[in-house]
């Protein structure tokens, strides 16, 4: 079973709108703990979001009151980041969103990816933000019973009696015997992609090698 954002993600979403002002947007992180918000349209579809980062930029921005000729474009967009006093100048746009139907892993590899610690959750007609994933809601995913856990893996193998399984904090020892060794390959491959698998430790054996090659007559 695939587990989705829906299954996981928060359903509150800090927000404020582009024309909020910087303190208006430090109040919010301070009022709610959080260390982003998402920047939302009056249609509350997401456009942007801002983090504690672009802030400090206003305290480490050296020459926020000059114009360099040969900045690059990254610390071009810091120093406007520096000078703004709006959360639509401020923020990092575009948004990057999931949708309640993403795969989890699919968005952790985004999270990994862009190097962001939550996503705006929108809905999938509306494009409105209906909630928020954090870090920590994908990591909730490896801390699933591990009852819950074995009974997904034995839903992707082709024979789940023909398997032993055990589980030890998301590490899985695959045991048993099957008749080919591309059987091995193809169930370590389907337990490896089961939400909340951490590890495949696979000590099936098999009768008969049907993978190997012969090399060809020089």
């Amino acid at each position: 079973m695939s587990i989705e954002v829906k299954d996981v993600m928060g359903r509150v979403a800090i927000v404020v709108l582009e024309d909020a002002s910087f303190a208006d947007i430090v109040a919010t992180m301070k009022r709610y703990a959080v260390g982003a918000v998402t920047v939302v349209d009056a249609d509350r579809r997401p456009v942007g979001v801002i983090s504690e980062d672009d802030l400090l930029l206003k305290e480490i921005d050296p020459v926020r009151h000059s114009v360099w000729m040969f900045e690059s474009r990254k610390q071009r967009r810091e120093h406007d980041k520096a000078a703004a006093v709006t959360a639509a100048k401020l923020m990092t746009a575009p948004a990057i969103t999931v949708t309640p139907g993403t795969c989890v892993r699919d968005a952790a590899r985004l999270m990994h990816d862009r190097r962001i610690k939550q996503l705006p959750v929108i809905d999938a007609v509306t494009g409105r933000i209906i909630g928020t994933l954090h870090q920590r809601d994908v990591l909730r995913v490896f801390t699933r019973p591990a009852a819950e856990l074995e009974e997904d893996i034995r839903a992707v193998l082709p024979d789940p009696e023909a398997f032993s399984i055990e589980i030890d904090q998301g590490a899985v020892t695959l045991g048993g015997r099957v008749r080919w060794r591309s059987q091995v390959i193809a169930a370590t491959e389907a337990v490896r992609a089961v939400e909340g698998v951490l590890d495949v430790i696979c000590e099936v054996a098999c009768d008969k090698d049907d993978l190997f090659t012969v090399p060809p007559l020089l």
